[in-house]
C-alpha cells in the first residue's frame, strides 16, 4: 500500500554573516524525535511552499521572513512515512529566533552542523550547505 506523501516546507535560517544557522530540536514524542532540524512544517491546502515556510517560521521560532530563496527540493521515504521537502535559505528576517513552542534551539556555525544529529532526509541538505562554506 502506498503511503500518502506529506509536503514539508523548511527554512534554513542564516545569520547576517551567513556563517551560522538556527536549528531546533524535535520533541521526543514526534517522528524522528530528539533529532535536530531546520524549522518548518506541513504545507497546508491552498498554500505555496513559500507561504508555508513564512507561516511556520513565525509560529515555531518567532521571526518574520523578509528574504528567502529556494535551496533544494527532495523526497525521502522512511518505512513509516513518505515526505516531500522544499528547503529555503532564509537570508533576511525581523525578530529574534527562539524556540517559540518551548523546543530547544540555537545558532550553530555552518562548519559545525555535522556535529548535530539530523534525520536522514536532511543528508542532501547538509551536504549542499557544506558547499556554501
Amino acid at each position: 500500500m502506498d503511503k500518502k506523501r506529506v509536503w514539508i516546507s523548511a527554512g534554513i535560517i542564516l545569520n547576517e554573516q551567513q556563517d551560522q544557522v538556527f536549528i531546533t530540536k524535535r520533541a521526543a514524542k514526534a517522528h524522528k524525535g530528539g533529532f535536530w532540524e531546520f524549522a518548518g512544517g506541513k504545507v497546508e491546502s491552498g498554500e505555496t511552499a513559500e507561504q508555508a515556510v513564512i507561516r511556520e517560521l513565525d509560529e515555531e521560532v518567532g521571526i518574520r521572513v523578509t528574504e528567502l530563496e529556494h535551496f533544494v527540493a527532495l523526497e525521502h521515504d522512511y518505512p513509516e512515512k513518505a515526505l516531500k521537502f522544499d528547503f529555503f535559505l532564509i537570508k533576511g528576517f525581523d525578530g529574534e529566533a527562539y524556540g517559540k513552542e518551548g523546543q530547544p534551539g540555537g545558532w550553530v556555525k555552518l562548519s559545525e552542523l555535522r556535529d548535530y544529529a539530523f534525520p536522514e532526509a536532511n543528508d542532501v541538505v547538509l551536504d549542499k550547505l557544506m558547499g556554501l562554506m
